[in-house]
């Protein structure tokens, strides 16, 4: 029994890896054959990051059980962390591949940091409380970036923090050949845009690597211990601190690295786009896949980032149909006769009942 169950996890996460080969060469080939138009090209890096977006908030959410509204929040700080970064080196790394994958660590650096200050002391409360305080984190980074004001030049990196809405990037006191990168409220201007497929693919399969791995660890048991029953976690002497901030850390620091590769695939980019809505977006990822379903945050990820702009000639009812698809899908989903039928089809049933 013990054999046949490691060997049902190892296909479960060797299709999930073969699924995203799969969908890589395919939006590859039908890119480079001119099938896909312009617009549904230009979604095939934020598919990307939103993959890797739900499927790291479903190691909070779905995994830890914990829910967390604030995952927006984690994305910006990557995404405006990375901007820097790859701006700043603009002159010392000519090459994009690089400097794109030093942006994306220095995007998960900071947001890990960021997971900390944050988790550490909010892991401690559950439910609704937690989700609100999240929620608030989000809001506050928002507002945080809306006053930064970052330039650079020969002389290094000029912050500036205009609180009182009064300073503009001339009290940078830039050079010459000095750029602004951050503009307080007007965001990003003149990114050069690094972003790719090929990257956004390999950040997915990282981040399934790290989740699947850590799902299957023995931490990723006390975390899915944690998630069933608490306190009879804490009385076998599990460090549930420990454990919920070593889930709620690595959610964000995937996030960030998601952010960092979305905000280097636009030109221009403001911090009102990292909003509670965002969050909201990437939950509904994660519930209509299934919480704990990695496969499932990857699919509705996608589906859901699409259907949007496959709607877009239904003009004013094109949210109207998306919402009605999104109740049909949760309804027909979360149907208990369904439910049966599907569980019929999983191999090893039959086996298990007659063992039985």
């Amino acid at each position: 029994m013990k054999l046949r169950k490691i060997s049902k996890t190892n296909v479960v996460n060797f299709s999930t890896y073969l699924g995203m080969v799969i969908f890589f060469l395919v939006m590859t080939v039908l890119s480079k054959a001119g099938v896909l138009n312009r617009s549904m090209t230009g979604l095939l890096v934020p598919i990307c990051c939103y993959m890797s977006m739900a499927v790291s908030l479903n190691l909070t959410v779905g995994i830890l059980g914990e829910l967390s509204l604030g995952h927006a929040g984690f994305m910006s700080v990557g995404a405006f962390a990375g901007v820097i970064a790859s701006q700043s080196l603009l002159d010392v790394v000519p090459s994009a591949g690089l400097r794109l994958t030093i942006a994306m660590i220095v995007g998960a650096l900071f947001a890990t940091i960021a997971g900390f200050i944050v988790g550490a002391p909010v892991l401690r409360l559950q439910g609704d409380y937690l989700a609100i305080v999240t929620l608030a984190f989000g809001e506050i980074i928002k507002e945080l970036v809306t006053c930064l004001i970052v330039g650079h030049d020969e002389n290094g990196l000029h912050i500036l923090f205009n609180l009182t809405g009064n300073k503009t990037v001339e009290d940078l006191d830039l050079s010459d050949t000095g750029i602004a990168i951050i503009k307080g409220a007007q965001g990003t201007a003149s990114v050069k845009t690094i972003a790719s497929f090929t990257a956004g693919f390999i950040l997915v399969m990282v981040t399934l690597f790290i989740v699947l791995n850590l799902k299957h660890s023995r931490a990723g048991r006390a975390i899915m211990a944690l998630r069933d029953n608490r306190i009879a976690t804490s009385s076998i002497g599990i460090n549930t601190t420990k454990y919920k901030l070593m889930a709620f850390v690595t959610s964000a620091a995937l996030a960030g690295a998601a952010g960092a590769l979305y905000g280097l695939n636009y030109s221009s980019l403001q911090a009102a786009k990292f909003n509670f809505n965002t969050s909201i977006l990437v939950l509904v990822f994660v519930v209509l896949g299934g919480l704990g379903n990695i496969w499932g945050s990857l699919v509705a990820a996608a589906a859901l980032t699409i259907l949007p702009e496959a709607l877009r000639e239904f003009a004013d009812y094109r949210m109207l149909v998306y919402a009605i698809v999104l109740i049909l899908v949760m309804l027909v989903t979360h149907n208990p006769t369904l439910q049966s039928f599907f569980a019929r089809l999983k191999p090893g049933k039959k086996e298990e009942k007659e063992a039985a």
